[in-house]
């Protein structure tokens, strides 16, 4: 069996029946039916949260979030390029123009030292992303959003249930979206959530998600159909109940990783950061000066059904999609391009063996 880069936590079978018997009786399987209520109740309690609003996937959930705020079409917005492609698509789809700004080359997050000299009298947002689990400097980008009146949305895609000095990831800037995709640390099959401290948000993010009806005979905005569905409302009910646990699993692998990488020349490991509850979502090492290079490692890993993955790789600001933008190009934003060429993400996920991660460890070291 394949050992693939992330494998999807579940309940098991009997809980996830239990969980969605009553289905069968009331044939209500979606447009915010028991169990999406219930879910939203539950994730607004785990992420200390005081609002929050459920999509179908995380790409819908930043569209809301980015179009709630009201912007005006062809206004600029500071992101950075190394993330997944969703970020930047949720800009553009909204009709805005992304800048791309480089990243720092400890935690891989945005260089907030590099924010300002981007903003001009066109911006109007920025959209950081917590990469891996490693969170952004949350208190420096507050500070330049202030000082120039900016909006935050942070894509919060691989950062739930993190907390930075006791405050969850879900409480920073105007918005934050998380996934819930099966990928994820806490999954709902597909799905997504935007948090946000503004409760006038809530229907203006509700009316976005469902064809901008604010009532059967009141269509308001101009918007598609994003809902989640009670099948994976109840999935997420369920993966809720055990999510500390997978953390903590996760995060003995993680350990088990640290022990038998470090101090390797050549191998680059995210130091821990300070004041951070982590979740592990992902565990990437970079190879810089190392007898292989990360793509022979990846060819290495391979014929042993291990499976890792080169995220992020390539740049967004490399696709060509964003040629003509007058800050695309990798060239622009050299750290980001160095650590593109360089990251490998290795297998994580809860049922994760010490037994395999020595595996693992063992092909790359050997």
């Amino acid at each position: 069996m394949s050992i693939n880069v992330t494998r999807s936590s579940m309940p098991s079978y009997e809980e996830y029946c239990e969980e969605i018997k009553e289905l069968w009786d009331s044939r209500w399987l979606t447009n915010m039916g028991k169990k999406h209520k219930q879910l939203e109740a539950d994730l607004k309690d785990y992420l200390s949260t005081p609002n929050i609003t459920l999509y179908t996937n995380g790409h819908l959930a930043l569209e809301g979030a980015i179009e709630s705020m009201g912007f005006e079409r062809g206004k600029e917005v500071i992101t950075t390029p190394f993330t997944f492609a969703s970020t930047t698509h949720a800009i553009a789809r909204c009709g805005l123009v992304p800048v791309f700004c480089d990243i720092n080359s400890v935690d891989y997050t945005i260089d907030v030292d590099k924010i300002e000299a981007l903003i001009t009298e066109n911006t109007v947002a920025i959209v950081p992303v917590h990469v891996y689990g490693n969170m952004c400097d949350v208190e420096k980008i507050e500070q330049i959003a202030k000082k120039h009146s900016l909006k935050v949305i942070y894509d919060s895609a691989h950062a739930f249930g993190v907390k930075y000095k006791g405050i969850s990831s879900a409480n920073f800037g105007d918005v934050s979206m998380f996934s819930f995709h099966a990928t994820k640390v806490f999954n709902t099959i597909e799905g997504g959530a935007v948090t946000y401290k503004d409760s006038s948000l809530a229907s203006v993010l509700d009316d976005l998600k469902n064809f901008g009806l604010h009532t059967p005979e009141e269509g308001k905005y101009i918007a598609g159909n994003a809902k989640m569905n009670e099948f994976q409302a109840a999935m997420g009910i369920c993966n809720l109940r055990h999510i500390n646990e997978e953390i903590a699993k996760r995060g003995q692998a993680v350990s088990r990783y640290r022990e038998r990488l470090s101090g390797a020349e050549g191998i680059i490991l995210c130091p821990e950061q300070k004041d951070v509850l982590p979740n592990y979502a992902y565990f990437p090492v970079v190879f810089d000066g190392y007898k292989y290079t990360r793509d022979e490692i990846f060819d290495k890993l391979k014929p042993h059904d291990i499976i890792a993955r080169k995220y992020f790789y390539p740049l967004i600001n490399g696709f060509d999609c964003y040629k003509d933008l007058e800050t695309a190009g990798e060239d622009k934003t050299p750290v980001a391009k160095h650590i593109a060429q360089r990251v490998l993400t290795l297998p994580l996920f809860a049922d994760l063996t010490e037994e395999i991660v020595d595996r693992i460890c063992d092909i790359i070291l050997e």
